[in-house]
């Protein structure tokens, strides 16, 4: 009767030792999946703030060709510059981003999308500046820029989706809620915010 003790003992011992291994796996598995997953969410938000970034650096070479032309309407440029000041300002850190950054972030960038709307509208009806050889570059990079905003951002949304999907399917939950892994927000803009005026495409 000892050696079926010891015996079931020891079996018991090895099925939780196999278990423990198991588990073990499992979870190390799904932690680097999730640390794998949210190092490429953050890549694509990277890539987002730098099409963006870039945007904000076309601002000043439009100023100045703006500025050269003493009748255009100040107000309008200076609603450009200070929604630039104001969209450049944010920062948002991938690793912790919530609805709420994200929510300013976007309101900020679609201030300065409606800014930049306005002015070019209103450049139509000064022939001379339209034709400026600077502002006709600016047209070009602006709406590239604008293309690769579209993009890029598609990409951030899908890589968040993959991310947020692969840490709230069961069994990866119990992994993500016990290793702190968050949703990430998406990506939504208003609608024609990313969208180059129509100006330019005329």
């Amino acid at each position: 009767m000892k050696n079926k003790g010891c015996l079931s003992a020891g079996t018991i011992g090895i099925a939780l030792l196999v278990i423990v291994g198991v588990l073990f796996f499992w979870g190390k598995n799904g932690y680097n999946n999730f640390v794998t997953k949210e190092q490429s969410v953050n890549s694509k938000w990277s890539n987002v703030e730098t099409v963006y970034q870039k945007r904000a650096n076309l601002i000043p070479n439009l100023e100045r060709t703006v500025s050269a032309y003493s009748k255009f309407e100040k107000e309008t440029l200076t609603d450009v510059v200070e929604a630039r000041s104001k969209a450049t300002s944010i920062n948002i850190d991938p690793t912790n981003m919530t609805e709420a950054d994200m929510a300013k972030f976007q309101a900020a960038q679609g201030e300065l999308s409606g800014s930049l709307s306005r002015l070019m509208a209103v450049v139509e009806s000064y022939p001379n500046l339209k034709a400026d050889q600077q502002y006709i570059n600016f047209q070009r990079e602006y709406t590239a820029i604008e293309n690769s905003i579209r993009t890029e951002t598609v990409y951030f949304n899908k890589a968040a989706e993959d991310y947020n999907v692969s840490i709230k399917t069961f069994p990866n939950n119990i992994i993500a809620n016990f290793t702190n892994f968050k949703e990430k927000p998406y990506f939504k803009a208003d609608q024609g915010a990313s969208k180059a005026p129509d100006v330019f495409t005329k």
